[in-house]
């Protein structure tokens, strides 16, 4: 395969494209929820204007102790194959796929007929591997991260081959097919600036300027220019009115990843967001709620009283 990254044209996704003052909004219901809550979801999600929907790839849920996670855990190639045969609009996203898990031509041979199931509204989403006990439970092995990086490196240039270099055997080619890289390390922001098509990161606006400004020099390095990188995020949506509520939960939520407070709150901190160049939010639900209801309800207050100030 090519050792160089080829140029190539900025493609126009097919899907259903709701951009709200810059921002592109996300929904991401937990791999733990059912078929119908998420199928639920994704449904009221399109007709309520939302860009896309995001599924994490993991194999059974996160423990403090890397011990063997106990509880539901859909997998999310399926789920979103499934979903965007019967949503029509929405973009689908794998949040994120390890490549220590994944076969990197099986995966993006995976990626490429979901792509041609939704209509060309897919994105493959991969990450170097990170959570342990789904690796020892299941017989994957997971180096330590040096290796891990450099491995990761290899797998992204194999699967950019795949994509876009035309002497691969590869058929069928996706309809234009974003490839997507969540990290925040400087080594894979690098490897993200080199290969990718979107750079994903956690973090609330402080943390996110930090990433950015690593981002840039990253971009810089490899001589690209890093508006030619879309970029996404994520953040834990705490919606409350009640002062003391308010206070326990910036107590206590984690600092770098949680947006906490009322409706206007909200508004300003997305709004940090969009001046940061983040084309696109994803809003998980793991927050929302205790019940499908509640979880609901509350994306529901989201779209009303936050994102429609966007648009």
């Amino acid at each position: 395969m090519r050792d160089e990254r080829p140029s190539r044209p900025l493609i126009a996704r097919r899907g259903w494209v709701s951009r709200v003052g810059g921002m592109r909004f996300s929904v991401w219901p937990s791999y733990e929820r059912s078929w119908d809550e998420v199928l639920a979801l994704a449904t009221w999600a399109e007709s309520s204007g939302f860009h896309g929907c995001w599924y994490a790839d993991h194999f059974m849920p996160q423990t403090d102790d890397d011990s063997v996670g106990r509880g539901p855990a859909y997998e999310c190639w399926t789920m979103i194959a499934a979903l965007g045969a019967v949503v029509p609009r929405l973009t689908f996203t794998s949040m994120v796929s390890p490549v220590t898990i994944h076969h990197p031509v099986v995966l993006t041979k995976r990626a490429a007929t979901v792509d041609h199931v939704t209509g060309g509204r897919a994105v493959l989403g991969i990450g170097a591997g990170w959570q342990v006990n789904e690796h020892v439970a299941y017989g994957f092995e997971l180096p330590e991260p040096g290796e891990r990086v450099t491995r990761f490196e290899r797998a992204i240039e194999q699967i950019h081959g795949l994509l876009h270099d035309e002497s691969v055997p590869f058929d069928p080619r996706p309809t234009g097919m974003e490839l997507l890289v969540g990290t925040g390390s400087p080594r894979m922001m690098r490897i993200t600036a080199r290969w990718a098509d979107v750079w994903n990161t956690w973090g609330n606006p402080t943390e996110r300027a930090k990433r950015t400004e690593v981002f840039r020099r990253a971009c810089e390095q490899v001589g690209r220019d890093p508006d030619t990188v879309r970029r996404s995020s994520q953040a834990l949506f705490f919606l409350t009115d009640d002062d003391r509520t308010r206070d326990k939960l910036r107590e206590r939520a984690p600092q770098d990843r949680s947006l906490i407070g009322g409706p206007a709150e909200l508004i300003e901190l997305v709004g940090t967001y969009v001046e940061a160049g983040v084309d696109e939010l994803a809003i998980p639900d793991f927050t929302l709620g205790a019940t499908p209801e509640q979880r609901l309800a509350t994306y529901q207050r989201l779209h009303a009283e936050v994102l429609s100030a966007f648009g």
